[in-house]
């Protein structure tokens, strides 16, 4: 089978990083669908203006999760290639963080990955063929002051994603992780200016990713290019954290 007769699955991919790699992996000649939660006008105006179809539902809810792969498979066939993107901050410091801040952050970030990965697995392993691509950070190694339940849940995924890779390598399902750095995004955009001009000044490139450089680092793990790479995470930040 070709990349023009398989199927991607993009979650979160309306905007920013998920977008970017939607629309690499359509270049590809991927079958792509995106997933998003509220994304309201701005899901229309991706859908008519990419030609992706799009759906709706929350990765922290694992029954819609089943039932929302289930919809997309009746309707453009098995997935060969899912990827984890969706993802939530609540950024406070630890010592004024609410339940709910956690929660929010641990049930999208981290249990989101579990909820769309465990429903496609038994078909990948069947077909013996997959790729799960999980989006992770820079902040996972790194850590970052005011993001305790983002680092956690991304040090999870990073965790999550060497254990799959090890359980499946031998049924043909690769399984890595791109971990970013700080991309020219609308959520990096609310970041005050000088605290941006302090978080470029760290990164020995001196700039921000384009998403699409992420986008194209999704698309070779994607690809048979990338048939002989699991369990590894990719860094995509410039230089920031090195090792």
């Amino acid at each position: 089978m070709t990349d023009t007769e398989r199927v991607a699955l993009v979650t979160g991919g309306i905007q920013g990083l998920g977008a970017a790699a939607a629309k690499a992996l359509e270049d590809a000649g991927f079958r792509v669908a995106v997933t998003h939660l509220g994304g309201g006008a701005r899901a229309d105006r991706f859908a008519r203006d990419t030609g992706l179809p799009v759906f709706e539902w929350d990765v922290a809810n694992r029954a819609a999760c089943r039932d929302g792969i289930a919809r997309i498979e009746d309707r453009l066939g098995p997935i060969d290639v899912l990827v984890n993107n969706a993802g939530v901050n609540r950024d406070v410091m630890f010592h004024e963080m609410e339940d709910a801040d956690w929660d929010a952050v641990i049930d999208v970030d981290l249990g989101g990955v579990f909820n769309m990965t465990r429903p496609v697995m038994p078909g990948m392993r069947a077909r013996g063929y997959g790729r799960i691509i999980n989006i992770s950070s820079v902040n996972a190694a790194r850590g970052q002051a005011g993001q305790t339940n983002y680092c956690a849940a991304k040090a999870g995924v990073e965790g999550f994603t060497r254990a799959l890779a090890r359980e499946s390598a031998g049924k043909g399902i690769t399984v890595n992780a791109i971990a970013p750095g700080y991309a020219d995004t609308d959520m990096v955009a609310q970041v005050p200016d000088e605290i941006m001009d302090r978080i470029i000044g760290q990164v020995p490139m001196g700039r921000l990713a384009d998403p699409g450089e992420v986008g194209r680092c999704v698309r070779f793990l994607a690809s048979e290019d990338a048939a002989f790479i699991t369990g590894a995470t990719l860094p995509v930040n410039g230089g920031l954290r090195m090792g």
